[in-house]
């Protein structure tokens, strides 16, 4: 699948109005504008006690396949003690963490995307990381719907 299709099937999936779970993934869409969606999903990240530990721009690698946009970011987060512990217990989570979103423009409004935290529960099947998985679920999809309103 190239790029151009992964983002079309998003794009319809994305228009749901509450965060969508497909293909191990979580969406939202939002009326917001780019900028005004970043903003609120920054401080919506904050609002939950996580620490935004970097935006990633992805455009160059998006122009090389013909996508043109400055609108298109990666925000990871996570709580530093949280992450300490859980990697320190299960070093194998290390791939996953920080937690991140991905959010970009399509035209006025935005869209946000996640892996579902549930996805990587089915590799980690350890009763003692559901609950860390269960909250990292609704957390992710409060943010999202916080964006949304």
């Amino acid at each position: 699948m190239n790029l151009r299709e992964w983002m079309a099937g998003m794009l319809v999936l994305a228009g749901l109005s509450a965060p969508a779970a497909a293909d191990g993934l979580l969406m939202a869409r939002s009326d917001k504008s780019f900028p005004e969606a970043m903003t609120v999903l920054q401080s919506a990240i904050s609002a939950r006690g996580y620490t935004i530990t970097r935006l990633q721009q992805v455009n160059e690698n998006l122009e090389r396949r013909d996508y043109k946009s400055d609108m298109y970011r990666v925000v990871y987060f996570g709580k530093f003690e949280e992450v300490r512990q859980v990697t320190a217990a299960h070093p194998e989570l290390i791939a996953f963490l920080p937690l991140s979103i991905t959010i970009f423009a399509e035209g006025d409004e935005s869209i946000m995307v996640a892996s579902h935290p549930q996805t990587i529960s089915a590799f980690y099947p350890d009763a003692a990381l559901k609950p860390l998985f269960d909250r990292w679920e609704q957390d992710i999809e409060a943010i999202m719907d916080e964006v949304r309103e």
